[in-house]
């Protein structure tokens, strides 16, 4: 059956408390914290109709009602308004990130501050290469038979490859290899680069196809076939203040779940573009996370390019944890897009 207006405020009302106190939440306190209108007969009424439908439930004897997986879904589902984030938070959030040298840094600060600002474990996937286009590829002479092979993608990623030539080439030709290469592969999407690749080795001159022939292998090895995701991740320690331990006994098997990088791409790396997800107890799919929620989103700029979101217990803030992952994404995304 659907919920009306009144006993979906008196869900909200008891998610809002019971997240606020961590006690279990009872008729009388609900009268006495919440406008809602109505008599503690017709609160407690409403709340064996919550009970029925299997959106609250009793954890003991006392007269108090805790919110079930259901309870929290439907309120997060009914959220009309998602918590604005303050104007110094905001400061905050820009002034934290702005900072940023490089890629890696940009990634733990991220990781560091959606810890601190939500209270929660929080998970950042450094930007997909799969997602990636190259931006540039720099050919440094380290000798007269070696070259070290740099390449940076569009999302600021940086990857760097021996290059073993099987003849000394002199710096002339080094140039010549540079241009070919950035002109032909500049502004593609890695998975594209394949037949380019193969196209320069056949389209180079006889006595610059052998050394471009080693290239392409570690070029194809590079944009390519190495396409090991990274993840970052912060604040495991506020697993221990989240409240977890009352429904898990011990936190091992969560932080065991954390330290498996598929675990972690699969609770933040399949994001849609401008979505938000939040997951809910039971409908994790990995077992040990069940006792736990997870909301993620996807980042990049304009484009979706990896995941971030952050893990805790059911018991969370809901519209102030959406709120601070979304912007914490948004501006992730302006930085990339700047740089």
């Amino acid at each position: 059956m659907g919920l009306d207006d009144r006993k979906l405020d008196v869900l909200r009302a008891i998610v809002e408390d019971y997240v606020a106190t961590q006690e279990p939440v009872g008729s009388k306190a609900l009268v006495e914290r919440h406008q809602l209108g109505v008599s503690p007969a017709t609160v407690r009424n409403d709340m064996a109709v919550l009970e029925e439908e299997g959106y609250i439930r009793q954890p003991h004897t006392s007269a108090g009602r805790v919110p079930t997986d259901r309870g929290y879904r439907l309120f997060v589902d009914r959220l009309s308004r998602v918590k604005p984030l303050t104007p110094a938070e905001r400061r905050a959030i820009e002034r934290f990130l702005v900072g940023a040298v490089d890629l890696d840094d940009v990634v733990h600060r991220t990781v560091r501050l959606l810890a601190q600002l939500t209270r929660q474990v929080a998970v950042v996937q450094y930007p997909s290469l799969a997602r990636s286009s190259v931006r540039h590829l720099e050919l440094v002479p380290i000798s007269t038979t070696r070259l070290m092979l740099v390449m940076i993608a569009d999302t600021g990623r940086v990857e760097q490859r021996l290059v073993e030539l099987p003849a000394p080439i002199p710096a002339d030709d080094v140039t010549d290899l540079r241009r070919m290469v950035n002109e032909k592969l500049g502004g593609t999407k890695l998975a594209d680069t394949p037949p380019l690749v193969q196209a320069l080795v056949e389209e180079v001159n006889p006595e610059l196809r052998p050394a471009m022939t080693t290239l392409s292998t570690v070029l194809l090895e590079t944009l390519v076939e190495r396409h090991e995701e990274r993840i970052a991740l912060a604040g495991t320690a506020n697993l221990a203040r989240g409240g977890l331990l009352d429904f898990q006994g011990s936190l091992r098997p969560i932080l065991e779940a954390l330290e498996e990088e598929v675990v972690l791409l699969k609770l933040i790396g399949e994001v849609e573009p401008s979505t938000t997800r939040v997951r809910i107890g039971d409908e994790n799919e990995i077992d040990n996370l069940r006792g736990t929620s997870v909301v993620s989103t996807g980042y990049g700029p304009g484009r979706i390019v990896g995941g971030l979101g952050v893990l805790g217990p059911t018991r969370m803030d809901y519209p102030g944890t959406i709120a601070t992952v979304r912007a914490v994404a948004r501006y992730v995304g302006e930085l990339l897009a700047q740089n």
